[in-house]
């Protein structure tokens, strides 16, 4: 059984940082591209970054490009985001998804708030 359990989110303040966390359980981690989504309340689900299955490429949304940075340990079979100079706007669902061909993967989210 596939599992993805996504940790980190909370209330932070404009300008602060949080470090998301994705554990994976059940799957061939290292063989799997992972990818880190948001979805805000009354928009769809968009995609923020994405990093290769041995973490040698990595891209990122317009709105995450020079304040997040997804990286991963695939011995620990972890995923993360740190989120740096986060934003009101940046205030939504976060979820990890995982990706081998057709295989996808989706964890259960975390909720970040960005509020002074």
């Amino acid at each position: 059984q596939v599992q993805l359990v996504e940790s980190g989110g909370g209330l932070v303040q404009p300008g602060g940082s949080l470090r998301l966390s994705c554990a994976a359980s059940g799957l061939l981690f290292s063989m799997y591209a992972m990818s880190w989504y948001r979805q805000a309340p009354g928009k769809e689900r968009e995609l923020v970054a994405i990093i290769t299955s041995r973490g040698g490429i990595a891209n990122y949304a317009d709105s995450a490009k020079g304040r997040f940075t997804i990286s991963r340990d695939n011995a620990a079979n972890t995923v993360y985001l740190q989120m740096n100079s986060l934003k009101p706007e940046d205030t939504a669902v976060y979820y990890c998804k995982a990706t081998l061909a057709r295989a996808v993967y989706w964890g259960q989210g975390t909720q970040v708030t960005v509020s002074s």
